[in-house]
């Protein structure tokens, strides 16, 4: 019903037209594919001999699997990191303390316009000369960007989503005696965190990708490990692909995990807005 207010539902001739761009649209991208392929082969870079090389065990104990350990604890420590700063300095920029509010928002907006490769750099030339930290240096640099640059992204979300509930939320914590601060921890955050959940996990997977900007400090992931072991061997192009599948069916699962936990959560929430469903339910 929805979808109906939004626009007319096309007729036979808007729905052949639909099917039709669809369909040149499919061809367009199957040839594009195919030209691509196509021409690496000409190259013989579609040679089995270029490709064989990532079905042996060796490859992927000594380098692919190294190299994704160390991209998922760097992403798993900046979205634990980036949640940890986002949420301080989000309820921050809330805060009806005018200082707190100032510095929180003057913080969120410097690491927000830094780029995160910008801050790798600085923070592993800083972590290593400056403060003389030579072990998992590379690692403390990468996480520590994308910490602060991700983190400062999930401060806009909370400040964004909890500005974007009903002022009845506040005015019934208010009502049942509750201080701006305690309406604020108890009610609107918990709501705004499950309003903003399908950003918040788009945020997740923007730290996955970018824990590979760590390459360019050799920081061992798994694009550094997929590139180390393909140079001398000739096939870095089949080396890129791997990874990149790679990358895919990590965020892939992501996303499907997300649509998981935003399912639950809203499955749950109309069960304690409608009793008598429950009840039934449960019944």
């Amino acid at each position: 019903m929805s979808a109906s207010v939004l626009f007319d539902t096309p007729g036979p001739k808007g729905q052949r037209n639909i099917v039709l761009i669809n369909v040149i649209g499919f061809l367009i991208v199957a040839g594009f594919i195919a030209w691509i392929v196509v021409g690496l082969a000409a190259k013989g870079q579609m040679s089995w001999s270029q490709w064989d090389d990532f079905l042996q065990p060796r490859t992927w104990m000594d380098y692919l699997l190294p190299g994704l350990r160390n991209t998922l604890l760097a992403a798993f420590l900046g979205i634990v990191g980036s949640l940890i700063f986002g949420l301080v300095f989000g309820v921050g920029r809330l805060s009806e303390n005018k200082v707190v509010r100032w510095l929180s928002s003057i913080v969120v907006e410097f690491f927000r316009a830094v780029p995160v490769l910008l801050m790798i750099v600085f923070f592993n030339i800083f972590i290593a000369r400056v403060l003389g930290i030579t072990q998992n240096s590379t690692l403390i640099a990468v996480v520590a960007a994308l910490v602060l640059y991700n983190g400062a992204v999930v401060a806009e979300l909370v400040r964004s989503g909890v500005y974007g509930l009903p002022k009845g939320q506040r005015e019934a914590a208010t009502a049942i005696g509750m201080t701006n601060g305690q309406s604020l921890r108890l009610v609107e955050i918990p709501q705004a965190l499950i309003a903003m959940l399908p950003a918040l996990i788009g945020q997740f997977v923007v730290i996955l990708k970018d824990s590979a900007l760590g390459y360019m400090i050799s920081f061992n992931e798994l694009l550094f490990f997929g590139r180390t072991y393909a140079s001398p061997n000739g096939n870095i192009l089949q080396a890129l692909v791997i990874v990149a599948l790679i990358f895919i069916l990590l965020n892939f699962s992501i996303t499907k995990l997300a649509e998981w936990v935003s399912k639950s959560l809203s499955s749950r929430g109309q069960r304690v807005r409608n009793p008598k469903a429950a009840i039934n339910a449960e019944a």
